[in-house]
């Protein structure tokens, strides 16, 4: 039988695969900028393809692909009318491969989000806010997932919004929030004040995701792990973000010679600023030895990293068979079966 998400927790660490956004934007089948899940109608088989990747790679749940699907993301492209088919067939999509896993078939996660419109000064804005959340989390419902994971909070009353509409289908939550350059959510909560009431107000795993690499991320999950009674997730960008540059969003490249289109590296330039592999592995386990239950990567990350992250947290993958090793390599291995010839010119390679 399929465990759930709380039953899984318990047993060790959840490992959860996101940055489908940055992944299909970078495969072609996504338009940085309005960075709407489009994919789900218009290429279902790529969708598919990066679920699977995702999973095989380690990841325990299959995160249906409505990030910025909602109602107001749909305005802006005068799309609406594609919103509910585009949510429902994205999570359709999900449960088809949930299905595909070889061991135990895999949990399959409905996703809301910020919606960027979010005023705590405005009350209209907070009733348009609350019926985006409540027509998404029904469909997650209607369409059958395991839980709703509700991500990129930088304002705490949002994230306690989506939390009210997802306990009101009955569904477990996952909330993780954004937190941008000024330390503090939008509304002035720290964000282990707003873990600990999130957690108390019911949901099952609170945390961090996006916006932060693992140096400016970490130090927040210690202070909401120490906190926070229940589950703690942790989801950093694979980007080496400093304290200088927290974000990603005004994060510098000085090697950079050319002109970029909004003088930041943000989103499309990032390429040269990435935490390699190993760097993450090390961040995944010292996020486990502190007490991170539910631990991923978020915008940028590839399968590779999630591998490297699953295993460091250990996990054994699908596709662990296909991690590195270089006993075999033509310059670098040792296996007794390789050329000397080419053994000797590795340092000169």
């Amino acid at each position: 039988m399929k465990r759930s998400l709380e039953e899984r927790l318990k047993d060790g660490p959840v490992i959860a695969g996101e940055g489908y956004l940055f992944e299909l934007e970078r495969r072609g089948y996504l338009q940085a900028g309005s960075f709407v899940p489009e994919v789900a109608l218009d290429n279902p088989e790529a969708l598919k393809q990066t679920y699977r990747d995702y999973m095989n790679a380690g990841s325990d749940v299959v995160l249906a692909f409505t990030y910025n699907a909602h109602r107001e993301k749909m305005r802006i492209i005068g799309k609406e009318d594609l919103l509910e088919p585009l949510n429902r067939n994205a999570i359709r999509l999900a449960k088809e491969v949930a299905k595909e896993h070889p061991y135990e078939e895999a949990l399959v996660a409905g996703n809301i989000s910020n919606t960027n419109i979010f005023d705590p000064e405005d009350p209209e804005s907070k009733e348009r806010v609350r019926n985006m959340f409540s027509e998404m989390a029904g469909w997650c419902k209607q369409e059958g997932v395991d839980y709703i994971n509700g991500e990129t909070f930088y304002y705490h009353e949002e994230a306690v919004v989506a939390l009210e509409e997802i306990r009101k289908q009955g569904l477990p939550a996952v909330i993780t929030l954004g937190l941008m350059g000024e330390n503090v959510l939008r509304d002035g909560y720290t964000v282990e004040e707003s873990c600990k009431i999130l957690s108390e107000k019911g949901a099952l795993v609170v945390g961090m995701n996006c916006f932060r690499g693992p140096d400016t991320m970490q130090p927040y999950l210690a202070k909401i792990r120490k906190n926070v009674d229940g589950y703690v997730g942790g989801l950093p960008i694979p980007y080496r973000t400093t304290k200088e540059n927290p974000t990603f969003f005004n994060l510098p490249d000085g090697g950079c010679s050319c002109h970029l289109p909004l003088e930041t590296t943000f989103p499309t330039a990032l390429d040269p600023l990435y935490h390699n592999r190993y760097e993450l592995a090390k961040w995944a386990k010292e996020a486990k030895d502190i007490g991170i239950n539910y631990i991923g990567l978020c915008c940028g990350a590839s399968p590779a990293m999630l591998r490297a992250v699953a295993e460091a947290a250990g996990v054994e993958t699908i596709n662990s068979k296909y991690s590195p090793d270089m006993e075999k390599h033509f310059l670098f291995g040792k296996d007794k079966t390789l050329k000397d010839h080419n053994l000797k010119y590795r340092l000169k390679a």
